[in-house]
């Protein structure tokens, strides 16, 4: 039995070069791509295994939480007054000493606490207000002229006036029992009336008063704080320092308007069993220097009771 092999039959137009229709050309290409690109994708590690380097798109993605900026208000470029502390440190005494007097004049309460407040004042700061005032005067006296005359004292009247105030002043402040140490009070006392004997001498009877009756205040001043000395601590403040000798001094100064004070410091010294400069002087109140003079020339004690002959 021969076996027939069954010939296709070939039609003419198989021969031919078929144009592809569009649809199968497309077909054809994108299943060839696809084949490759499966293909390349085959030989690449799957997604998981593989690390990618450039940041993922679902990071930017990811909405970011909201932060909370606070914003500082900025310091404008305007012109404000100065505080209270600055202003303070522009001041002068003189000035801020009037704003303290205006202040309390219209708030009077506030008087009463900053007297209670205010440190105590000292001795030298006291003398140098009264140095302030000294000047004061001298620089009001005119140029030339009879410095004691009537048209000088009228001229220097105003600054005048301010020094004995302020002497007023202060001198109660010093004094016992606002003052207790009896130190403090003879030291005040010892150059507030260096102060009086440096005031002009005028010519007229009437002006030279001031200066009188600045004498008979210091004298009851010093007077007082003998008496309270004494009572201290055996008077010893009054017996050691050579207070008594000042006092003596400042009375000759004076022409002994300070006569009450000197008995008063004779009578204490007296009684404690010392002997005043007085005493010990024959009444001129020299210093040792002088005494030292006396004996070399063999002329000391020669008004004492018990005659020192010469050499």
């Amino acid at each position: 039995m021969s076996s027939i092999v069954a010939t296709p039959v070939l039609f003419p137009l198989q021969h031919q070069h078929p144009r592809l229709s569009p649809s199968r050309s497309m077909s054809y290409n994108t299943t060839n791509s696809a084949g490759r690109k499966r293909k390349a994708e085959d030989e690449e590690p799957p997604p998981d295994d593989r690390m990618s380097t450039s940041p993922s798109p679902l990071l930017h993605q990811r909405p970011l939480p909201a932060q909370k900026i606070t914003k500082r208000p900025r310091s404008g470029v305007t012109g404000r007054p100065l505080s209270l502390s600055r202003l303070l440190e522009t001041l002068d005494a003189d000035s801020l000493r009037g704003i303290l007097q205006t202040v309390c004049q219209r708030h009077p309460g506030l008087g009463t606490e900053i007297e209670q407040t205010a440190p105590r004042p000292s001795v030298s700061a006291a003398l140098a207000v009264l140095k302030h005032y000294e000047a004061a005067l001298q620089a009001a006296f005119p140029f030339g002229g009879n410095p004691t005359s009537d048209y000088a004292y009228n001229r220097v009247r105003p600054a005048l006036l301010n020094l004995l105030e302020a002497l007023t002043d202060f001198t109660p402040h010093f004094l016992p029992p606002n003052e207790p140490q009896a130190s403090q009070s003879l030291s005040f006392l010892d150059s507030a009336t260096e102060v009086i004997h440096r005031l002009p001498d005028w010519s007229t009877f009437q002006h030279r008063l001031h200066k009188h009756n600045a004498y008979e205040e210091i004298s009851k001043a010093w007077t007082l704080v003998i008496q309270e000395a004494a009572k201290r601590a055996g008077g010893i403040h009054i017996q050691y320092g050579g207070w008594d000798q000042k006092l003596t001094k400042h009375n000759q100064q004076s022409a002994g308007k300070l006569q009450e004070a000197v008995d008063e410091m004779s009578k204490h010294l007296g009684w404690m069993g010392g002997q005043s400069s007085t005493q010990q002087y024959g009444g001129r109140g020299d210093d040792l220097g002088s005494v030292r003079q006396e004996l070399l020339s063999g002329t000391y004690g020669s008004n004492l009771p018990v005659h020192v002959g010469p050499w």
